[in-house]
């Protein structure tokens, strides 16, 4: 299923290129997450206190973070298109992701991959190196094959930073609900 949500996946990884890192106090393991309900999402979760909210203006549906209002931060976000009846294929969802990162002029390199699930939704996730012109980030994509909607979540952050935003991140995941 090629989509919008592919393509500003890739885009806000290359702007996310203006985040490279994130100060240790805004994504240690003490941070606070606190709840988030939007009646717009197909879903609810938690999300850091005192983050901020993040339009890139690509047509994406969902919810995007920052851990601050100017670089350096760490990006966070949690996207979802409707499949229309269309039976979606993970393992082509990656490739378009891929291709469409490469597309925008960066080099994607494979860190490591698992199934999971979150909120009782089945998925893939994956961890990339990314080398843009401004630099090199770290990210992790999930995506999950929910039963009407596909969902991506991700996080990026510099390769220094990338284990404390994981962490955030996978506290996060833990915290989704999907209706």
């Amino acid at each position: 299923m090629k989509s919008a949500l592919l393509t500003s996946l890739a885009a806000a990884l290359l702007l996310g290129g203006a985040f490279p890192s994130s100060a240790a106090a805004q994504t240690g393991a003490a941070q606070t997450l606190v709840p988030f309900n939007d009646a717009r999402l197909p879903f609810t979760l938690t999300l850091p206190r005192g983050w901020f909210g993040a339009n890139f203006e690509d047509g994406s549906s969902g919810v995007s973070v920052v851990s601050a209002q100017k670089p350096p931060a760490t990006l966070m976000r949690f996207l979802f298109v409707d499949k229309k009846g269309k039976a979606a294929d993970l393992k082509t969802e990656f490739q378009n992701f891929e291709a469409g990162v490469k597309g925008s002029g960066g080099t994607l390199r494979l860190i490591a991959g698992k199934n999971s699930a979150y909120g009782g939704v089945r998925g893939v996730e994956r961890m990339y190196a990314l080398k843009h012109a401004q630099g090199e980030l770290r990210i992790k994509v999930w995506f999950g094959n929910g039963a009407k909607n596909l969902y991506s979540f991700q996080v990026t952050d510099s390769p220094t930073r990338f284990a404390a935003s994981d962490a955030l991140f996978k506290r996060v995941l833990g915290s989704v609900r999907f209706r």
